[in-house]
């Protein structure tokens, strides 16, 4: 499980680099969804990270998989990599 201390200095790699970085002060902010999937809390993102064996995989492209999936219906536990 990721500590409470870590989900603070997470973020969602897509919104906050580059190009797509999203504006505001803390864009990219990731909530905890049923213990083993990260968030983006940005509207227009949509992506979700699983945490497999407690480190949580933020490549954008793990992600990018998961956009059209809502929180909701995400396989628990995650899918390996």
């Amino acid at each position: 499980m990721v500590s409470e201390d870590l989900l603070t200095i997470l973020r969602c790699p897509h919104c906050v680099t580059g190009s797509t970085r999203k504006p505001g002060d803390d864009p990219g902010q990731l909530t905890l969804a049923h213990g083993t999937w990260l968030a983006c809390q940005e509207p227009d993102c949509g992506r979700k990270y699983p945490i497999v064996d407690d480190i949580p995989d933020l490549r954008i492209d793990t992600g990018d998989k998961w956009i059209a999936t809502v929180v909701a219906d995400l396989p628990v536990p995650p899918p390996a990599a």
